[in-house]
């Protein structure tokens, strides 16, 4: 039988649940009707926006920042992610690899976000259910097990095995009794937010502290010079300096069009089932996730509920579409998906389900930099993985903004180039046909199976092509 698909999300459970509240859904921010000035605009209401306006008023109190968003702020991937806040632990090899040293002190720069995100929550009164727990990383098919292993000792090789500790599978089980769950690791140094939430208090601070921020109002022309020129349909900003924090949107801009793709992500959410979580022994709050190419990501909420993730099918141009909101094949993946994971919660429903794009690049690592002219300042590229990342890109794009040099702004991540993806025609029927094999090689090896030859070296293809993406 077909399982029923649950109701789509408007944006997503976590932004419902948040606007609900005063706290959250906060004082108007109307559309820019005229044209303004600003000393820096930013572009952009996520948490990398966001986070960059945040710390251009720690710098500068008296600086006059203009935030503009097409949506509402939160709207995005910033509202409907995991919530799962991490650093460049899991990104430690590579950036050891490329960097040397320099990578090293990226890991240990990045880590300090887990906590300084939940120092600001207490300290702004935000409420944003941050949780200091750890994450597990679990692997779910005899395929898996060998990442499990890889990574510890790459982890040990490191002298970051202090934060991730070997679990065999009783103390999995011991912690989270799926039938799918077999080897694991627990990571030390994690937390996790109501995503939505955090976004929606950050807003708030800005506006206390004085930045004008337009929701729903739509750069249709950026103009990067001096000054940058940010047109929309109600009027112009004029700004001294732009940072644009725009995800996969970017695509839309030609500077950006094969520094990123576009990748779907999507959540489905459970009614609560606190009983159902104590039989699991899934009682600590801990984040999940697993070691799939396409990895699923799963959490609690307060009140019992799973919030259960992984990357979609939809692929689309290099252009965001409403295609990828509420893409029925996906969300009918992680339905079934659910189910044979938690099959003691059969007569659990599936509340909502939502999605949506995210920017992926090359490396599999954010990126910053300066458009030419020295005025735009960019970070994207976070790959589903920004809300520990982005408040370190916020420090990275608010000194860059300001020509500071101090230990953000120096970081490698800070002037990387990214690596471009192929161009079309080859670029979206190339994207489709490996995106659809690393899928099925995961659901293969899910069930025990071995992926046929094609499936397998299509799966493998960015690898061999330089991406950090793929098995």
């Amino acid at each position: 039988m077909t399982p029923a698909l649950p109701r789509p999300a408007h944006r997503s459970w976590w932004l419902e649940e948040a606007l609900a509240r005063p706290e959250f859904a906060g004082q108007p921010c109307p559309p820019l009707d005229r044209d303004t000035s600003a000393d820096v605009v930013v572009i952009g209401g996520g948490y990398t926006g966001m986070w960059s306006a945040f710390f251009l008023k720690e710098r500068q109190p008296d600086l006059d920042v203009v935030l503009l968003e097409q949506d509402v702020c939160g709207g995005g991937p910033s509202g409907r992610n995991g919530g799962f806040v991490n650093a460049f632990y899991d990104e430690a090899v590579l950036l050891s690899s490329r960097f040397g040293d320099e990578g090293r002190r990226t890991v240990e720069v990045a880590a300090r976000s887990i906590d300084e995100i939940g120092a600001w929550c207490e300290r702004h009164g935000v409420d944003a259910w941050y949780s200091r727990v750890n994450h597990l990383a679990i692997s779910t098919s005899p395929a898996q097990d060998h990442g499990i292993e890889e990574m510890l000792d790459e982890m040990r090789r490191l002298g970051l095995d202090e934060v991730y500790r070997e679990l065999d599978p009783s103390e999995v089980r011991g912690r989270f009794d799926s039938p799918v769950a077999r080897r694991g690791i627990d990571v030390v140094h994690a937390a996790l937010v109501q995503p939505a939430r955090l976004a929606r208090g950050l807003r708030r601070v800005l506006i206390e502290r004085g930045v004008r921020i337009f929701e729903g109002t739509h750069v249709r022309r950026f103009r990067n010079g001096a000054p940058a020129i940010a047109e929309t349909p109600g009027g112009a900003v004029r700004a001294g300096r732009a940072i644009l924090g725009v995800n996969a949107w970017a695509t839309a801009w030609h500077e950006f069009r094969r520094t990123i793709m576009i990748r779907g992500t999507y959540i489905v959410v459970s009614a609560p089932a606190p009983d159902g979580l104590e039989r699991m022994r899934w009682t600590r709050g801990e984040g999940v996730y697993d070691f799939r190419t396409a990895l699923h990501y799963l959490r609690t909420t307060p009140d019992g509920r799973i919030a259960f993730g992984g990357a979609g099918l939809a692929v689309a141009p290099k252009k965001v579409t409403a295609r990828y909101d509420y893409d029925e094949r996906s969300v009918r993946e992680l339905v079934r998906d659910f189910r044979r994971w938690f099959p003691g919660l059969r007569d659990v429903p599936l509340e909502a389900a939502w999605g949506g794009p995210v920017d992926v690049s090359g490396f599999h690592l954010p990126f910053f930099g300066t458009m030419p002219g020295g005025t735009a300042h960019y970070g994207l590229g976070f790959t589903g993985n920004g809300v520990g990342p982005c408040h370190l890109g916020g420090k990275i794009l608010s000194g860059l903004a300001l020509g500071i040099e101090d230990e953000a702004t120096t970081l490698s991540i800070a002037h990387v180039e990214p690596k471009h993806f192929p161009p079309e025609p080859l670029f979206t029927p190339g994207q489709r046909l490996v995106n659809r094999a690393i899928l099925r090689k995961d659901t293969l090896e899910d069930r025990g199976r071995r992926p046929d030859p094609v499936t397998n070296a299509l799966a493998h293809l960015p690898r061999k092509l330089g991406y950090n993406l793929g098995p």
